[in-house]
């Protein structure tokens, strides 16, 4: 399209050039000859500088790209809990009344690319989302081992960058009601799930950003984070190899920590020898509060389970919980020096 601009331009330039060369041969003076001469020679250099443009213009690969990031943000970052029918209703109660927030409308709908059928309902907290299924059928292999889902801005696009950043796409996007949803799986066998929108989302924007605690071998440790760093365009804010293990149930201890942050949201990489005491490996996420005594207290009024008590650290003070239901998590507040 930019070249078959310029050409008409190119050839109307052509045109002008030819009219005033022909009105320079019957000039009489050379004075004005010369003036002639120097219009001729700015719309030659004008065809020069302008061809350039028309074929930047008419070449997608010479363009910057205005697609952005795959990612949307991480009020879209979800962690995907599967539970019991009949436990659905308590552990949506406990979990607003622990992290505040509210539930959206449930609803029952068939999420994967087969015969299926599940409760499903969102619950949007000022510290992260989760995600509930409670299926009415048996759960389709390999659904329930995802532990988050990522929104991206397109698809086609995140199925991309993440194939060449060392995924293996495991369930092939498919459509569900709302939207398109693939599984994806890293290096170190960590699984999540992709998911696309037909209808923009409109999450209010969080108060702290939870992580997505990632417990990976010293095998596939550097290559799980290169993977999911290029994936995500994100960042490594700190590499801890002498990080206090009593955060992980192994008091007197030292172990390898990675902190990402991304558009995603953030992710703390747990570097193991997979000798971890019951209930660590288990949590999935993270959730960031003002004030962790004042939450365990909401949380054990509303049903919720300590696991773990609270335990301190150079920066954090954590505590592992488990909500009706099963689901498990670490909460924590920072430690101001």
């Amino acid at each position: 399209m930019g070249e078959q601009i310029f050409d008409k331009v190119r050839l109307r330039l052509i045109l002008f050039l030819n009219h005033w060369q022909n009105i320079s041969m019957r000039v009489p003076t050379r004075e004005n000859r010369t003036r002639v001469l120097r219009v001729c020679g700015a719309v030659v250099l004008a065809i020069a500088f302008l061809h350039p443009f028309a074929t930047f213009a008419s070449n997608p690969k010479a363009q910057p790209s205005n697609r952005g990031a795959v990612a949307v943000g991480p009020e879209y970052d979800t962690t995907h809990v599967y539970v019991a029918p009949e436990n659905i209703d308590a552990l949506v109660n406990s979990f607003v009344a622990t992290f505040g927030g509210s539930s959206l409308k449930r609803s029952v709908a068939n999420v994967t690319p087969v015969s299926s059928s599940t409760e499903l309902q969102a619950v949007l907290t000022p510290v992260g989302v989760i995600s509930v299924f409670a299926y009415q059928t048996p759960v389709p292999f390999p659904f329930g081992d995802e532990r988050t889902g990522y929104l991206v801005a397109d698809m086609d696009q995140a199925i991309k960058a993440a194939r060449a950043a060392g995924a293996e796409v495991i369930v092939e996007p498919f459509k569900d009601p709302i939207g398109i949803d693939a599984i994806i799986q890293w290096p170190g066998g960590v699984k999540m799930q992709l998911y696309w929108h037909f209808k923009p989302s409109t999450n209010p924007p969080l108060e702290s950003i939870p992580d997505n605690r990632v417990y990976v071998s010293k095998d596939q440790a550097d290559n799980f984070v290169r993977c999911s760093v290029t994936f995500a365009e994100g960042k490594i804010v700190d590499d801890d190899t002498h990080a206090d293990a009593g955060e992980i149930g192994r008091q007197g201890e030292t172990y390898r920590r990675i902190r990402i942050t991304s558009r995603f949201g953030n992710m703390q990489v747990l570097v193991t020898d997979g000798h971890l005491p019951y209930p660590f490996g288990h949590e999935m996420t993270g959730y960031e509060v003002k004030d962790l005594g004042a939450t365990l207290v909401k949380a054990k009024a509303a049903g919720v389970k300590i696991l773990s008590a609270p335990y301190t650290t150079r920066d954090r003070l954590t505590a592992i919980v488990e909500f009706p239901g099963g689901y498990i998590a670490e909460v924590h507040s920072l430690v101001v020096h």
